[in-house]
């Protein structure tokens, strides 16, 4: 990982934008020629093509490559091989997702009531593991791992924070994991593949579980401050 976790936040306050976790060691980004820069944009827009129509096992490094009009030896040289051409395609993914629920507009980002950013970040959590299924599996920590990774910690601090607001007094770290569940790409893949169940019943099923974990709490009674993001 390159960055380095912080503890689990109370509020978006200790989770700026400029601290947004991810998942491949790509600290030289910033510093990329623009051109370099455009290909590596390039390169990961193909591969984001190639896994939505071939799945992840249709990403080569030659596929890649000829997706996106460039030489092979410029695939190898951004991105090393495949996993790390996978790491950085999931990381780009990730950065995107906590950029939109930490300072984007609302009911995903800041200035929405907590229930209806609980609503949200489910949907949108649920719409992104569809789109890039086998990508997450692919990326998938082992037991000893998953409930530590950066990028889980972050979205379960989210979580915490927005069932702080709405359902004040409740375990808000145990109904945050019990959210996270829900969402896991594992039940993802089981329910949509496995059992072919259509992605609108997971949405539904995700606003039917907020609405009982809040206890149908008004929405508009519990609004984040400004200064809470």
């Amino acid at each position: 990982m390159s960055a380095v976790l912080p503890p689990c936040p109370e509020s978006e306050e200790t989770v700026a934008e400029s601290e947004l976790l991810h998942l491949g060691p790509f600290d030289d980004e910033p510093c990329l020629r623009a051109d370099a820069a455009r290909n590596r944009a390039r390169l990961l827009d193909a591969a984001a093509r190639l896994i939505a129509e071939h799945g992840a096992a249709g990403v080569t490094m030659d596929a890649v490559a000829s997706a996106a009009n460039v030489g092979k030896g410029t695939v190898f040289r951004r991105f090393g091989d495949r996993t790390g051409l996978l790491n950085a395609l999931l990381d780009h993914s990730e950065r995107n997702f906590q950029a939109a629920f930490l300072s984007g507009p609302p009911p995903l980002g800041p200035g929405a009531p907590p229930v209806e950013r609980l609503r949200a970040f489910g949907i949108a959590m649920l719409r992104r593991s569809v789109d890039e299924l086998d990508l997450q599996l692919a990326a998938e920590p082992g037991a000893e791992r998953r409930y530590s990774v950066p990028p889980r910690r972050v979205h379960l601090a989210h979580l915490m924070m927005l069932l702080r607001q709405a359902v004040p007094g409740a375990d808000a770290e145990l109904l945050a994991h019990a959210l996270m569940g829900y969402l896991s790409p594992v039940l993802v893949h089981h329910l949509t593949r496995q059992s072919a169940m259509p992605p609108a019943r997971l949405e539904a099923g995700w606003n039917e579980l907020v609405e009982r974990v809040t206890g149908g709490a008004d929405a508009g009674s519990a609004t984040a401050s400004p200064d809470q993001g």
